[in-house]
């Protein structure tokens, strides 16, 4: 039996005559992802995969890594993210315990570009409380056994698309042609587990292909579909700040004042003029959580994808191909939370019994008249992907030949329901938390949160959006083989790139009359600092606006409060008629960027001895020319910006071959990755909760580097390998954010329409003539530099006796550094800043830190068994601690710790067309850890996945 199936079958790869270029290492991983004939097998199974990998690996002239079927289908991977992690230099991050993203070299996803089948594209899904909006792609948008191999593009050609300064990365489907003569047919069934949920889904495919037995014209289809039912469990403290409370240990910390500025008689809950003390300036100084929570997170998933295929060849000389892409990724989340909101209240919290550690940190406290709330939040998001394209390669001449490419796809991203329903109780006493172990604190509620007597239906919230990301290419390569072993490649690409977004807010107070009638408007509650015992600030909860929530396993010690009422969403959205309110723009989320590029290559290849040394090159140039155009509502008008900027891109790739077994590579290339879309558009958005503003910079210049690399490579053995690489950017220019503090809002021009009307700024107007927002925008900074190293060992155990033959080993480990300038506002150092006798001595500094998104350390290793009958993988990937952002509220940076994941899969063949499999995600139910500050390492959330175990069968006619 000889086919590679699009669901796991592999072969060996065809060496290539000559060198591979960029496209053609992924046309190479595409057509030896499928069926060679049976004569030309030397090994079968995951062992052939590992050889077909290699041999696009060995044969390319840039550096590349590949993964065909076997790996895909085999490995236990829900997508493509979490096949691509077992790539030397590649980690990934993790949305609910799937791989959404990844990580190239220490580059985060937006410096990564992604080609299906050759057409550059972007799939954005919504999975996660903040979407993507981004030029970063998401790879959970489809299922891994869509496509028959991944190609890695690592360093830079002329003849390769530009705009990556991480990497290029192949996404291949079919390729009927490649496959057996007549019918093949494939189709595999699994349920997929997770230990967390308890809950069973199923996961089916199929691949129907046909070859005409004159091997003249081939058609194929694949299926895939794919429902689970995740939960994550954990804590969340959404940041730390520091504010100043109503009294600390029974001191008050505001007056009623006379004319001299003599205190007179404490004043309660809000208003008055603070009076410094030991106690009220060390709790006001000290960083506290700003939203101690406990919650579970539901992530209840969809997957459907199909693909197609349609080959003709009617000659050696021509060849046409057309190939489709659906998919559609839907998702329910559904988060559940405990929580006392400090942020912005603590003016009203009464602080008793607290303890501040070494770091500044309140880390336990008491708390009184403490705003208690439970929310309840659903976010659902259907994505829908296309894409259509077509390939004609035409041999003009012997030594002359084209290819013509064109296509174009979309990627819709909607959100037809984000909503929130919220339920407080503003004067809670007797409120502990206690994060003396800051991955596991403890919070106790002094009242009952299981009474809804004690509740008021505060808040409601819907934000509906929706994300269009739209490409069209037309792109023609030409290659004249001059003379033997000299050849030129010239080509020209038109592209046009559509990034819209449109979102929308029905999101509004809940304001009380006496308890009798509800009042739905913008801004229609009374102030805040109103609220005081016993004040009337919404509806009274009821039993049939509320469901009683139990937490489960999140970690929490004993003592924790794990119960509490939570408003059901459906009963509550029906009671003050949510989505029957008008959607309003949401000022700041409506914008989009137009880019088409244009531009030509001419790259140059050469093969041959020199000095007795044999050698393969390619050098040339790429030119670009983008035109840019931007929108985005600004103070609520609209604003449009053009602008269009040239690049210059040389590039050369060498390998030298010191003996058959042995290559030295080396590159160098300058490389560009255009500004990120959400700083691109000239609007603007402001937070009232956090009295944060942000504008965009149409003016940014692209990333711009220049690129090194130099790699040592021995194919020892068969399906084996020992090589080092070694890399470094330097980044020229580098997007960075300013921030300027002690702003007013009203110096903006903005109206404050585009405030949320449920925050405390938009119910607080004299806010926004005060000096406490801050402003952030972004410029185009100094640069950065990137180095690092990848040792990566590959190898069966043939060496072995007997059984223990069929063992064998994959593993690797990347080593990166950076060095990158951030603007971070640090901390308030005093409490009384006259005449205001606000906080202050905060100020904006720059510090340096690795660039954002880079682990320093990864390692993956795979230990593997096969014989005839029975396979077996086990799989570790490590990735290093990370800074992922610039923080607020005074904390330097945020990121996440370290995360070990651990996987397996267990197959046996009972006849040679049905096979059995068992495969097994985060064995070890690993914990996602995040923190703030880099120094102090905040605890920011603590959360699990669960294990998720995939049983099923696989058969192959």
């Amino acid at each position: 039996m000889g086919a590679v199936s699009l669901l796991g079958m592999a072969t060996a790869a065809h060496a290539q005559d000559t060198p591979l270029d960029a496209n053609a290492a992924s046309e190479q991983a595409a057509d030896t992802a499928e069926a060679a004939q049976a004569d030309e097998i030397i090994v079968t199974g995951f062992r052939a995969s590992l050889d077909a990998a290699l041999d696009v690996k060995r044969e390319s002239v840039a550096a590349v890594d590949a993964i065909v079927a076997e790996d895909i289908a085999k490995f236990p991977d829900q997508n493509l993210a979490e096949s691509l992690q077992r790539i030397p230099g590649i980690s990934i991050q993790r949305d609910g315990g799937e791989g959404r993203a990844i990580t190239v070299r220490g580059l985060g996803a937006q410096f990564t570009r992604v080609r299906v089948n050759g057409l550059e594209t972007i799939a954005t899904s919504h999975d996660g409380a903040s979407s993507n909006r981004d030029r970063a792609f998401d790879f959970n948008v489809f299922a891994s056994e869509l496509f028959n191999s991944i190609v890695v593009h690592k360093t830079a050609s002329a003849s390769l698309d530009e705009g990556s300064l991480g990497a290029v990365v192949d996404l291949n489907t079919g390729n009927p042609l490649g496959g057996r003569t007549g019918f093949t047919f494939v189709a595999s069934a699994q349920g997929s587990y997770n230990d967390l949920s308890e809950n069973v889904g199923p996961r089916v495919a199929g691949l129907l292909s046909w070859k005409s037995p004159d091997g003249s014209f081939g058609a194929s289809v694949s299926a895939a579909y794919q429902q689970t039912d995740t939960l994550e469990l954990g804590n969340n403290t959404v940041r730390w700040a520091q504010a100043r409370f109503d009294s600390v240990n029974g001191t008050p910390c505001w007056y009623n004042t006379d004319a001299d500025l003599n205190y007179t008689t404490p004043r309660a809950n809000s208003g008055g003029r603070y009076r410094p003390s030991e106690a009220c300036d060390a709790a006001g100084l000290a960083f506290h959580p700003r939203i101690p929570r406990y919650g579970e997170v539901g992530h209840d998933r969809e997957r459907l994808g199909i693909t197609a295929s349609v080959q003709w060849s009617p000659s050696d000389a021509t060849k046409v191909s057309v190939d489709g892409l659906y998919s559609r990724f839907s998702e329910d989340r559904r988060e559940k939370w405990g929580e006392v909101l400090l942020r912005s209240n603590e003016r009203s919290i009464d602080v008793v019994d607290y303890e501040i550690d070494e770091n500044n940190n309140m880390v336990s406290a008491t708390l009184n008249d403490a705003w208690v709330r439970t929310e309840h939040f659903l976010k659902q998001s259907r994505t829908e992907f296309y894409q259509l394209g077509a390939t004609w390669d035409q041999d003009l001449t012997d030594n002359f030949r084209f290819t013509l490419l064109g296509g174009f796809s979309k990627s819709d991203a909607e959100v037809p329901v984000e909503t929130t329903i919220i339920f407080d109780d503003r004067d809670a006493q007797g409120y502990e938390f206690d994060y003396s172990d800051m991955l596991h604190p403890r919070l106790t509620f002094g009242t009952s949160v299981t009474d809804p007597a004690n509740f008021q239906l505060a808040e409601i919230r819907d934000r509906p959006s929706d994300v269009v990301n739209k490409f069209k290419t037309v792109q023609l390569r030409t290659e004249w083989d001059v003379t033997e072993g000299f050849q030129v490649k010239a080509g020209g690409v038109w592209r046009r790139y559509n990034y819209d977004i449109t979102a929308f807010t029905r999101d509004t107070a809940v304001c009380g009359n006496g308890g009798e009638d509800l009042v739905l408007g913008t801004i229609t509650c009374s102030p805040s600092s109103a609220f005081g015992p016993g004040a009337v600030y919404g509806f009274p909860v009821t039993g049939d606006l509320a469901d009683l929530f139990e937490l489960g396993d999140a970690g929490q010690p004993g003592g924790n409060t794990n119960s509490w009422l939570i408003p059901n969403l459906d009963a509550a959205a029906a009671f003050t008629g949510l989505y029957d309110r008008e959607a309003r723009i949401d000022a700041g989320n409506n914008r989009g960027v137009q880019e088409e590029t244009k531009g030509g290559y001419v790259q140059f290849d050469m093969k041959g001895d020199l000095f007795g040394l044999e050698y393969a090159a390619n050098a040339g140039m790429r030119y670009v020319r983008t035109e840019q155009s931007s929108y985005g509502l600004n103070g609520g008008v609209l604003v449009n910006i053009e602008r269009d900027y040239d690049d210059w891109l040389p590039s050369m790739n060498v390998a030298l071959f010191p003996h058959e077994d042995f290559i030295i590579r080396g590159a160098i290339a300058k490389v560009i990755t255009r500004p990120s879309l959400g700083s691109l558009t000239p609007g603007g958005s402001a937070d009232g909760f956090n009295y944060r503003i942000n504008f965009g910079n149409p003016q940014l210049e692209p990333f711009r580097a220049t690129t090194f690399d130099v790699a040592f490579e021995w194919y020892f053995a068969p399906q084996a390998i020992a090589s080092v690489a070694l890399f470094k950017k330097d980044i020229e220019s580098f997007p960075v954010g300013r921030t300027l503090t002690e702003q007013t809002f009203t110096s903006t021009g903005l109206p404050a329409s585009v405030l949320v009307p449920s925050s405390p700024a938009a119910l607080n107007p004299e806010q926004l003539s005060q000096p406490i927002w801050t402003i952030q925008t972004t410029v185009n900074g100094t640069g950065a530099e990137l180095k690092g190293i990848e040792l990566a060992l590959q190898t069966p155990f043939t060496f072995l006796p007997g059984f223990l033959s069929n063992f064998g080993g994959i593993v690797n480990a990347t080593f990166v550094d950076s060095s990158a300038i951030y603007t971070q506002t640090g901390p308030f150092t005093n409490t009384c800043v006259l005449p205001g006798c606000s906080l202050g001595g905060a100020s904006a500094d720059e510090y340096e830190s690795t660039l954002h998104g880079l682990s320093k350390e990864a390692y993956n290793a795979t230990l593997y068994y096969e014989d005839d009958r029975f396979s077996a993988r086990a799989s570790v990937s490590y990735r290093g601690p990370y800074v992922d952002a610039g923080s607020g509220t005074g904390n330097i940076f945020e990121g996440y710790e370290s995360i070990t994941n651990v996987d397996a899969s267990v197959r046996y063949k009972l006849t040679d067309w049905i096979e059995l499999s068992v495969e097994g995600t985060n064995l070890t139910d690993a914990y996602r850890v995040r923190w703030v500050d880099v120094d102090t390492r905040r605890a920011y959330e603590n959360n699990h996945f669960g294990r998720t175990i995939l049983f099923g069968a696989r058969l192959k006619l």
